[in-house]
């Protein structure tokens, strides 16, 4: 279950829909309670992750690190949290998308330097792993590593290792310039990654904050009265407490320590925000690039009215994430806005699994419609994207079983149509139903009397971002970070044929996924 109540893959392992990235927040606030500001932080950020938590604590000679499989409540409570005590947090909710969801994955990650130790929490996804992994097993060698080969072998995918994701492959390479501070060794790796990455790290003294050259994940950096914050979002300052300064920029490593802040370039920027985040990704109540999410969302729903104009009776959300755009929509249209379906808030993740009968009730697990609100109405039901298709078809057989007349669906992101590499687990491009089908077959596919998708360029312009600074990669197929050949799946460089999915299995050529969708019951 996401954070605004979508099914997740472990209640309903045919319908995944895109899965959020990792949420990352770090403090250094001598003083003050920093375990419990970063479980605060965590808590506003659960919606980005919701697999497993972790906090690294230092008191200045020792880094803790605690972190356990779950929600952010259910792996902390407060005996743990009073145990955690320093000057200076990292803290991670992760969903994996590099690296399998066990426990050894969880983040932060920690390993022993030559002056202490360094732990490290990452925000989105590293594209050129295979380079990094020979880097590593060049370096780590007698002048360079404490335990030459240890590491190579630790970090290794075959036989026993300590983890299986990217991050762990940061801090171990950073692990390897053992004549030198954390903030040096990090200036000689950062510029060595590519893909996306948001990192909070530190060593028992200092908390750092690095972001990759096209700022593709957010990062923000706050101000407390005793301290410094940075989050992946700007509504993890706010339940803090801390004020809003700016976002880490692009190519940028900020330092803080008792010295203050300081700030160095690693990487000239190239800004290539995620568009995907003002969609779905971020909290309504979060700030990036200087507008209110909230309102970016209303501005696409207006949008959505003006493109996709239709005579209805009433304008519902899917909850809670279509809220935002069906408000704007139903401003713009001037017809009416109403609640038309209730979400239920407390089917949050579970560790059990779902019973076949749970499963055939799909959707019902979340949603249930308002009878007396849909009988006899013409609904134009606002939704923020559709992946496979399957939760779109069966919520509209529940509508019409609720007495619907029309069901007309409006769309707040144009179709998704490729896969990404930078911290998003959408389907790989061949499950994808806007790949193989046309928007009038989705429509049909779906159920509904009507189907619109906003246009690229009208999302764009509601984000007052230039097109040219924002990853569409999902929507137009151009990634802004170069990918390994193997990786490109669908891509228009890629060799047509058989193609690799993300976990390596054999995928087929574009479309095949969704080519069954027009006649699935």
């Amino acid at each position: 279950m996401s954070g605004d109540g979508r099914l997740n893959h472990d209640l309903d392992p045919q319908d995944r829909g895109p899965q959020d990235a990792c949420g990352v927040f770090g403090v250094w606030a001598p003083g003050e309670e920093v375990a419990k500001l970063t479980y605060f932080g965590l808590y506003a950020l659960q919606h980005r992750g919701q697999e497993s938590a972790g906090i690294a604590v230092s008191n200045g000679s020792q880094i803790m690190v605690f972190k356990d499989m779950g929600l952010v409540s259910q792996v902390f409570d407060e005996t743990t949290l009073n145990s955690l005590r320093g000057h200076l947090a990292i803290g991670h909710a992760r969903y994996s998308t590099t690296g399998a969801s066990v426990w050894k994955n969880a983040q932060p990650t920690f390993r022993p330097t030559a002056s202490g130790g360094l732990a490290l929490g990452h925000n989105g996804n590293l594209t050129n792993t295979a380079e990094l992994e020979q880097w590593l097993a060049e370096r780590d060698r007698p002048e360079d590593s404490l335990v030459p080969g240890g590491i190579t072998r630790s970090w290794s995918h075959q036989g026993t290792h300590d983890s299986t994701n990217d991050t762990s492959l940061v801090t171990a390479l950073m692990s390897t310039y053992p004549g030198m501070t954390t903030e040096q060794a990090a200036a000689e790796v950062l510029p060595r990654l590519k893909g996306a990455f948001s990192l909070v790290f530190m060593d028992e003294e200092t908390l750092y904050a690095a972001r990759d050259p096209q700022g593709i994940r957010p990062l923000v950096l706050g101000r407390l009265e005793r301290g410094w914050v940075v989050a992946s979002e700007t509504a993890a300052l706010d339940i803090v407490g801390a004020s809003f300064i700016r976002e880490i920029e692009p190519g940028e490593m900020v330092a803080v320590d008792a010295s203050g802040l300081r700030s160095t370039r690693f990487a000239e920027p190239a800004p290539k925000g995620c568009l995907f985040e003002f969609v779905y990704l971020a909290r309504p109540d979060t700030t990036i690039s200087g507008k209110r999410l909230h309102s970016v969302r209303v501005e696409v729903g207006r949008t959505l009215a003006k493109e996709f104009p239709v005579d209805a009776d009433l304008v519902i959300p899917v909850p809670e994430s279509g809220t935002p755009a069906a408000i704007g929509y139903a401003e713009q249209s001037g017809i009416p806005y109403g609640q038309g379906l209730v979400k239920n808030s407390y089917v949050g993740r579970t560790f059990i699994q779902p019973s076949q009968t749970l499963r055939q009730l799909g959707i019902r697990l979340k949603l249930n419609p308002l009878r007396d609100v849909i009988a006899g109405k013409r609904l134009v039901v606002v939704d923020d994207s559709i992946v496979r298709g399957n939760t779109q078809r069966a919520l509209i057989r529940m509508l019409r079983e609720a007495g619907a007349l029309e069901i007309h669906v409006r769309i707040s992101s144009p179709p998704v149509k490729w896969p990404c590499f930078y911290g998003i687990d959408f389907a790989s491009r061949a499950e994808l139903i806007a790949t193989g089908l046309t928007t009038d077959e989705i429509c049909r596919s779906i159920g509904a009397d009507s189907l619109g998708y906003v246009s690229l360029e009208g999302l764009v312009d509601a984000t007052e971002v230039g097109m040219d600074k924002l990853c569409r990669a999902c929507f137009d197929g151009v990634y802004p970070v170069e990918l390994p050949l193997s990786e490109r799946i669908g891509h228009p460089l890629a060799d047509e044929g058989t193609r690799t999915d993300a976990d390596g299995l054999s995928a087929a050529v574009a479309g095949v996924g969704a080519a069954d969708a027009l006649s699935r019951p």
